[in-house]
C-alpha cells in the first residue's frame, strides 16, 4: 500500500542534507554507469570477434605447404613441398564422413584482369564449388561455380563485388567476357563476402580450367575443408582436432616429411582457434563484471555508511516511535525503504546515462574487434535486480540496529 506520509518523511530526511544525499547517489550512479559501459564494450568485443570468424566458415581446416626444415628418410631439408590434386583427392575420399564442404585452390596473386578499356590486378583462384560455403560467399547476381563447370573445363568466372564495381562501372557483368592474361572468360556470377573489399577483390575460376589455362599442371596451392559439427561445442572441437591431426599426418606421409616438421605442412583449425578466442572473450567479460560489481559495492558501502549516520541522528526519534508502540518491522521497513529509494533512483540514473552513451557512441566506433557495443534487455533487467538487492543490503544493517534500539536508551540519547 502506498503510504504518502512515509514518502514525505523520506524526502524530508534526504532534503535535510542535500550534499550528503547527492554524493551518496553519485557513488551508486557512477558504479552502475561504469558497469553498463564495461558490459557494453564486452558485448562489442564479442560481436567483433564473431564478425572476424564469420569471414570464413568457423569449422574450417586449412592445409598449406611450406619448406622442409629437417632431414627425413635420406631427403635433405630445404625441399619445397608441392601439393597435388592427388593429395586433395586422397584426403577428400579418406575423410568423406567427416567433411561437409571442400575445395582445393590454384592461386595467381595480382593477376591482370581486363574488361574493354578497364583493367586491374586481382587475386585469381581456381576453386571447387564447395568454396562458396567455405568463404561464406553470397551470390548477388548469376550463380557460383558448379560441378558442370569443373567436369567440362568451362571458361567461366565468378567475380567479387569489388571487381565488378572497378571494371564494369555499374554495367551488368553477367554473360560479359573478361580477359585474364589474354584468355577470355565469361562472367556467370557476382559474389559478396563478409570479409569486405579484400575478399571481394577475387576472380574465381573452375579449378581444372585455371590449372590448364595457366600451366598449373596438377599443382594446388592449398586445400580447405569444413567439418561436420557435433551438437556439443567441446566435442566438436575435440573431433576437429583429431581430424586435423590425422590429415596433417596423412599429407606428411604422402610428401615424405618428418612428423615433427611443422614448417613443411601447416594445418590451421579455426574451430580450435575459435575456442581459444571465445574463452579469452569470456574471461574479459568476467573481468568486466568483476570490476563493475566492485564499483557498485563501493557505492553500496557508501549508502550503508550514510544510513548508519541517519539512524544515529534519528535515535531519539526512533525511541519515541517504539515507546508509542511502533513495531520493529515498521522501523526496519522505514530504513530499508529509504535505502532502496536512494540506491534505485541513483542507479537507474546511471543505467540510463550509460545506455544512452552506448547508443550515441557505439555506431561511431570503427574497429574490427569492437562492433556495436550495447547492453541487451536481459542484462539491463539483471542490473535492475542488482540495484534492488544492493539497496536492501545497504539498508539492512542500519535497519536492524534501529529495530534493536531500546526506547529508554534512545530517549536518553543526546
Amino acid at each position: 500500500m502506498f503510504d504518502l506520509e512515509r514518502w514525505q518523511e523520506i524526502f524530508d530526511t534526504l532534503s535535510k542534507n542535500k550534499l550528503r544525499t547527492f554524493l551518496t547517489g553519485l557513488s551508486v550512479a557512477s558504479g552502475i554507469f561504469i558497469l553498463v559501459i564495461l558490459l557494453g564494450f564486452s558485448t562489442g568485443i564479442q560481436n567483433g570477434v564473431r564478425s572476424q570468424f564469420q569471414r570464413d566458415a568457423t569449422n574450417l581446416v586449412s592445409i598449406w605447404a611450406g619448406t622442409t626444415t629437417k632431414e627425413y628418410k635420406g631427403l635433405n631439408p630445404g625441399r619445397r613441398i608441392q601439393l597435388k590434386n592427388a593429395d586433395f583427392n586422397a584426403i577428400s575420399n579418406k575423410y568423406a564422413d567427416n567433411i561437409e564442404h571442400e575445395s582445393s585452390f590454384y592461386t595467381i596473386w595480382g593477376g591482370l584482369v581486363n574488361y574493354k578499356n578497364e583493367s586491374g590486378n586481382y587475386r585469381i583462384q581456381g576453386i571447387l564449388p564447395g568454396n562458396q560455403f567455405i568463404e561464406n560467399a553470397d551470390v548477388s547476381q548469376g550463380r557460383f561455380i558448379n560441378i558442370s563447370d569443373i567436369d567440362n573445363l568451362k571458361k567461366v568466372a565468378v567475380i567479387g563485388n569489388k571487381v565488378a564495381e572497378d571494371l564494369f562501372k555499374g554495367e551488368d557483368p553477367i554473360d560479359k567476357n573478361i580477359t585474364l592474361y589474354g584468355i577470355s572468360f565469361k562472367v556467370v556470377g557476382v559474389f559478396y563476402d563478409p570479409g569486405g573489399e579484400r575478399d571481394e577483390s577475387k576472380v574465381f575460376l573452375p579449378l581444372p580450367t585455371a590449372q590448364l589455362a595457366f600451366n598449373g599442371a596438377d599443382n594446388i596451392r592449398n586445400m580447405m575443408f569444413t567439418l561436420k559439427m557435433a551438437d556439443d561445442f567441446d566435442q566438436a572441437v575435440a573431433e576437429s582436432q583429431a581430424v586435423s591431426a590425422a590429415i596433417e599426418n596423412e599429407i606428411k606421409l604422402r610428401q615424405t616429411v618428418a612428423p615433427d616438421d611443422t614448417n613443411a605442412v601447416r594445418v590451421n583449425n579455426t574451430l580450435e582457434e575459435a575456442k581459444k578466442i571465445y574463452s579469452l572473450v569470456d574471461t574479459i567479460a568476467a573481468v568486466f563484471w568483476f570490476v563493475g560489481i566492485g564499483t557498485i559495492i563501493a557505492g553500496v558501502v557508501g549508502v550503508g555508511n550514510i544510513m548508519l549516520i541517519i539512524v544515529k541522528e534519528r535515535t531519539k526519534e526512533i525511541g519515541i516511535r517504539k515507546a508509542l508502540g511502533a513495531q520493529p518491522w515498521s522501523i526496519v521497513g522505514m530504513i530499508l525503504q529509504e535505502s532502496v529509494f536512494v540506491t534505485m533512483f541513483s542507479g537507474l540514473f546511471g543505467l540510463i546515462l550509460g545506455l544512452g552513451l552506448l547508443e550515441l557512441v557505439g555506431p561511431l566506433i570503427e574497429s574490427d574487434f569492437i562492433k556495436y557495443p550495447q547492453v541487451d534487455f536481459n542484462t539491463a533487467i539483471a542490473t535492475v535486480f542488482i540495484l534492488v538487492f544492493a539497496g536492501a543490503l545497504a539498508g539492512f544493517i542500519p535497519a536492524y540496529r534501529a529495530a534493536k534500539i531500546r526506547p529508554i536508551v534512545a530517549l536518553r540519547d543526546e
